[in-house]
């Protein structure tokens, strides 16, 4: 009849002092709203300009969503900490932060392999470039990446 249970977890400060930790949610916010920026650009040039639909470029969207993925996981929650000063994080709020990231960041490094794989293509076999790697070899290799991202993350969680 003795249980008990967790409703949530503290996390360490990144600083003591309210000062810091001002500093701190700055520099969040700075790091993040460049990386969005930046990450936004990629998106829509690619989307946008037509000579940009090549594999490289289609597996280069792919890992910029991952990216945007990655930060809009981890960084909204230290920044709240920053600011308001907290220490606390509801366990399903943890194990949904986990699992997002542990997907974003196996998702990422599945297309960084594919990616390699395009490029040895590229410079070991030129002239099947576009027969190995054409448009719905791309689309199976990405939707296989974001599969083992998630499967993992799943086991992971």
């Amino acid at each position: 009849a003795n249980s008990s249970s967790m409703a949530q977890f503290l996390l360490l400060a990144l600083a003591d002092r309210r000062e810091l930790q001002l500093l701190h949610f700055w520099l969040f916010l700075g790091i993040s709203l460049a990386a969005l920026l930046g990450n936004g650009l990629i998106l829509s040039a690619v989307a946008c300009d037509h000579h940009l639909h090549t594999p490289r470029d289609f597996f280069l969207l792919h890992l910029s969503l991952t990216d945007l993925g990655c930060i809009c996981t981890t960084v909204p929650k230290a920044m709240h900490n920053s600011l308001w000063g907290t220490t606390a994080i509801s366990y399903m709020g943890c194990a949904a932060q986990v699992f997002l990231l542990v997907f974003f960041l196996e998702t990422e490094f599945s297309l960084l392999t594919i990616m390699c794989y395009d490029r040895y293509i590229a410079i070991c076999k030129p002239l099947h470039y576009g027969t190995l790697l054409d448009s719905r070899a791309c689309a199976h290799m990405a939707a296989a990446a974001w599969a083992t991202g998630f499967l993992n993350a799943l086991l992971h969680t």
